[in-house]
């Protein structure tokens, strides 16, 4: 859904950094090192649902009436 309206340059480095830290993951046997990276995956995806919840409250103001930096009455 964020995906499809129109603001993928606001979600897509937070994704493309959690597959990053994925296949790091994969590839390491340092139990610090994936704590490490562990955590900063985990903060990508809360990145993620934020920018989503902001994206969301954005385009609900921008749908109700009474929005005065886009209202032409405003300014008579």
């Amino acid at each position: 859904e964020l995906l499809a309206t129109g603001c993928t340059f606001v979600i897509a480095p937070e994704q493309k950094a959690r597959v990053t830290y994925d296949n790091i993951l994969r590839l390491s046997d340092d139990p610090d090192v994936n704590d490490v990276i562990k955590f900063l995956r985990a903060r990508e995806v809360v990145h993620f649902q934020r920018f989503g919840e902001g994206l969301r409250l954005a385009r609900d103001k921008m749908n109700e009436k009474n929005v005065y930096y886009m209202n032409p009455s405003f300014d008579k």
